[in-house]
């Protein structure tokens, strides 16, 4: 309706342009035809409505008397012109006065957005920065033409078209319309690369932050082309290149390219690997008379042979100046040097200590926190007001301020301060969306179908702190946790948590069914880069509920006791350098635990786990090998079926639910054991399909087994004896934005006739 009267603004600004180029033409034959110089006794101002004659006057400049010359004259309609007041503006001398002609541009009524329905108004009105009740003018409308159209390219549209349109309404005033004709996504169609011969096309996708279209093309967004994404691809591509080893990696150019239908991007990356280099010598030097070089050579973790990556040499860097900060040296700074050796492709790493600037901090600025509160962005610095100023702790706290996630984007820069030798560190962030709120199904061969709400936030109240809260309901299970994690306690590296867990199930292989409540406060803090130790209280209550007459003797009277609340404490640790580690292509995880009960129950629960990996064939096949375990003992009281272990399909795979271990031979109960250990071989590797369907193999082998049910009469049980297990099988890996899916075919090797076994199960697919 609003186009039907409307002139597109085309049009519009053609005829501004007219009387633009008509009004100079005019004034410069006037000009022409008289002296080279003027002075105006008095001035006539035509056709202006809302704005006064003195305002015209004095944005023009002009006053009367004062002599002005041609150039002057012009500069005059000029500065009328750019003010953008005026579609047209005509100076014209008429002996001493002079008459000033102008029109006006309308005001704007109203703006308006029409066709838009994959953006909303509210996300491009922010857009437009022209305004209603204020003066139109077509070069803003074109700027605003242009932001719409960007939005729409940034979601891939491309081919979206945006037309300003102006309807006339009375007292010079107009209506705005952006019409909005939009368009199907332009997807990559393509990513491909030239130049690699070390790595598969594959492989290097899997590196990049943008996929090629595929079969979940409606749900996952990083198909579409951005060029922001596509330079942050370039420097994840170059890190990944130089942590394997190619020091002179260079990505020559990224070509990208239109379809001719323009439906797709084809990306091609022409790179040039270089050589691979290892690790020669490492060494310490100092370039400061009284500082001994030999103090600091025990920080240094990089190691002759080693596959030479920045990241190691950057953090040898970082431990050697915290060192010297130790130490007292306030001003020293880590300059590695390194020595290239063709013949055998190494490269000798030598820090040399040497003299930084004296150089303060004088503070640190922060913008762009609406929501999050200064000490939390504060806390991912090492560095104080007052303290050195150390380029790479800067960057090492951009760094962990970006892995908080709460930022879109995150820039930190350092500007002079008050004195030469000051500086202030300016950090400024774009917030971003930190808490989900999901309902859905899920489903795993354990527990059925399962329905789930769930509600996680990141940066609960801006303090940086975390809250989970989570309800699922299965065909065997109910369960609420309520998780509150506190990640700097006390302003310092303290990660401090509250857990709350209840479940009930209703066992649908056995004669009873369970419910368990578990209140846990918990503190964690970091032994070294790659380990971590966390300590924490527990209270416990546990019930066997609806036991059936038919059940286990020793389930039954299990159930006599009743519901029973135990005290524990206990600790655990963990080591995992998978990242951190000198070899990005292999890694070790050890988990280690203990549980101490007190009071009515004592025990002692430990568990472990040790697991390595390693990727083979240029990365595209990857060997895990994982052992773990666990012993439950007890001092005074015995265990229950609701303390005993059980093995799930994430332990062991190839059994239902309580299908291997002790179990009454009467009744056929699982009773579950006091101790377990499972050894687990697996491979994953590609199956030759596209990459854009997120697909991969595996095989794998699993061994082990549950035994002993602690101090009952075991007449009737059987398998109360460790009795190994072993299954063997098949994986399809499948990545979807619902998470990754694993679907495994097993195929018993060795069990045993009472053991309930499977072979099909699907899960999300987990890692150690």
């Amino acid at each position: 309706m609003m186009v039907l009267g409307g002139r597109s603004l085309a049009r519009y600004w053609s005829g501004a342009k007219t009387l633009f180029f008509a009004g100079a033409l005019v004034t410069m034959g006037a000009v022409s035809a008289v002296a080279q110089s003027f002075s105006f006794s008095s001035f006539a101002v035509e056709g202006n409505q809302r704005v006064g004659d003195a305002t015209i006057l004095n944005i023009a400049g002009l006053q009367a008397g004062v002599p002005l010359s041609t150039a002057g004259l012009n500069d005059a309609g000029q500065s009328l012109r750019e003010s953008g007041l005026f579609s047209s503006v005509d100076l014209t001398p008429r002996g001493s006065q002079l008459v000033i002609e102008v029109a006006e541009n309308p005001t704007i009524n109203r703006i308006n957005i029409e066709g838009n329905s994959r953006i909303s108004d509210a996300d491009l009105l922010p857009l437009i920065q022209s305004q209603p009740r204020r003066v139109f003018t077509p070069a803003q409308a074109e700027a605003d033409t242009a932001a719409i159209s960007e939005a729409y390219a940034r979601q891939g549209r491309i081919n979206a078209t945006v037309t300003p349109r102006i309807i006339p309404r009375s007292e010079n005033r107009v209506d705005l319309v952006f019409e909005v004709i939009e368009s199907a996504v332009t997807e990559i169609g393509r990513i491909s690369f030239v130049g690699n011969r070390s790595f598969s096309e594959n492989r290097l996708r899997r590196v990049l932050e943008s996929k090629e279209a595929g079969v979940f093309r409606i749900l996952v967004a990083r198909d579409t082309f951005s060029p922001e994404r596509v330079a942050e691809d370039r420097q994840v591509l170059t890190d990944f290149y130089q942590s394997r080893g190619f020091a002179d990696f260079v990505i020559q150019n990224i070509d990208v390219t239109l379809t001719r239908e323009r439906d797709a991007y084809l990306i091609t990356y022409n790179i040039q690997e270089g050589q691979r280099f290892s690790i020669g010598s490492v060494s310490v030097s100092s370039a400061i008379n009284g500082v001994d070089a030999a103090n600091f050579e025990d920080e240094v973790r990089l190691r002759s042979g080693a596959t030479y990556s920045p990241v190691p040499i950057a953090d040898d860097i970082t431990r050697l100046e915290r060192l010297a900060v130790d130490r007292g040296l306030r001003f020293v700074q880590v300059e590695p040097q390194i020595t290239r050796n063709p013949r055998d492709l190494t490269l000798d790493v030598n820090y040399v200590l040497t003299s930084a600037p004296r150089v303060f901090v004088e503070r640190i600025d922060i913008e762009g926190n609406s929501t999050t509160l200064d000490r939390v962005i504060r806390g991912q610095f090492r560095t104080v007001e007052g303290d050195p100023l150390n380029p790479r702790e800067i960057q090492e706290s951009a760094r962990r301020i970006r892995a908080l996630g709460f930022f879109e984007n995150v820039t930190v820069n350092t500007r002079p301060g008050s004195s030469p030798s000051q500086r202030v560190i300016d950090v400024d962030v774009v917030e971003g969306p930190t808490g989900t709120l999901t309902f859905g199904a899920n489903f795993n061969s354990d527990t059925g179908a399962s329905l789930i709400a769930t509600y996680r936030q990141a940066n609960f109240q801006g303090r940086g702190q975390r809250l989970n809260v989570d309800i699922s309901t299965a065909e065997s299970n109910r369960r609420f946790n309520f998780g509150f994690t506190e990640p700097q306690l006390l302003g310092r590296d303290l990660r401090g948590s509250f857990d709350l867990n209840y479940a009930t199930t209703d066992n649908e292989n056995a004669l009873y069914d369970t419910e368990t409540f578990r209140i846990s406060p918990q503190l964690s803090f970091p032994i070294s880069d790659e380990s971590r130790l966390t300590v924490y209280y527990a209270l416990e209550y546990n019930d066997l509920t609806d036991v059936s007459d038919d059940a286990s003797e020793i389930i039954a009277a299990e159930a006599e006791e009743g519901g029973i609340w135990t005290n524990s404490v206990g600790y655990a640790f963990s080591y995992d350098n998978r990242r951190t580690g000198l070899n990005p292509n292999a890694g070790v995880v050890l988990r280690f635990g203990q549980e101490f009960g007190f009071g009515d129950k004592q025990f002692i629960k430990t568990t472990a786990l040790a697991g390595a990996e390693t990727r083979i064939w240029n990365e595209e096949v990857t060997l895990r090998a994982t052992l773990e375990g666990g012993l439950l003992t007890y001092q005074e009281g015995r265990s229950r079926v609701t303390d005993r272990f059980f093995l799930g399909s994430r332990i062991m795979r190839g059994f239902e639910p309580g299908g291997i271990g002790p179990r009454d031979a009467l009744t056929d109960d699982a009773l579950g054991g006091n101790a377990f250990s499972v050894l687990r071989l697996e491979t994953e590797f590609p199956l030759g399909l596209p990459s854009e369907y997120n697909l991969s193999g595996g095989a794998f082998i699993d061994y082990g087994s549950v035994w002993d049910v602690g101090d009952v009469d075991t007449s009737n049980v059987i398998y109360n004896d460790f009795t190994g297990r072993a299954i063997a099988g098949l994986s399809l890996f499948w990545t979807t934005p619902i998470g990754p899916l694993r679907f495994n075919f097993t195929e018993p090797l060795d069990v045993q006739p009472e053991d309930n076994t499977r072979n099909f199960e699907i899960t999300i697919s987990t890692s150690f």
